[in-house]
């Protein structure tokens, strides 16, 4: 596990709010910006979270994917959320962070603004995704609700798919 996740980890372990005893449905999550939105995944998909380096572009892909690097042997996706979600492209900066997500064996890399922090929402706090979104084809999980802000959780099955 990266560091960087153990200090994501450590933080919600020390995250204030309503008390949640270990009884509750809670949803683990952790939260990322992308442009000036919050978007969270489930902490499980996650397999590693690390500063930028250096990545590979691939021709004839769309704008979005960035490239493919080497993770220690595997050779994975690089796609930019901003891009994917229609936003202007960004330089990177201290904050950017590559996100190493899995579903199975499908795994890919997404590039974030910024990393928020890990993030505890009990079950009941989570909406369905908004009535315009297109159901199954959508890759919004839910809304978590939480006493100072919306968080969009995203559907990392979706964000993994190929269509590249």
């Amino acid at each position: 596990m990266s560091d960087k996740l153990k200090e994501v980890i450590n933080k919600q372990s020390a995250q204030k709010g309503e008390s949640l005893d270990q009884s509750d449905d809670i949803v683990q999550l952790v939260g990322f910006i992308i442009g000036e939105e919050e978007y969270a995944i489930p902490i499980l998909s996650i397999q590693e979270i690390i500063k930028p380096f250096p990545w590979t572009r691939v021709p004839q892909v769309p704008k979005y994917v960035m490239g493919v690097f080497n993770l220690r042997g595997a050779v994975i996706p690089l796609i930019d959320l901003r891009l994917k979600f229609g936003i202007s492209e960004k330089k990177h900066n201290d904050e950017t962070r590559f996100i190493v997500m899995k579903d199975g064996d499908d795994v890919a890399g997404f590039v974030i603004d910024r990393l928020t922090m890990a993030i505890r929402i009990k079950k009941t706090n989570i909406g369905p995704a908004p009535d315009t979104i297109n159901g199954d084809n959508t890759m919004i999980d839910g809304v978590g609700k939480q006493e100072d802000r919306i968080i969009t959780i995203l559907k990392v099955n979706k964000l993994l798919e190929r269509d590249f």
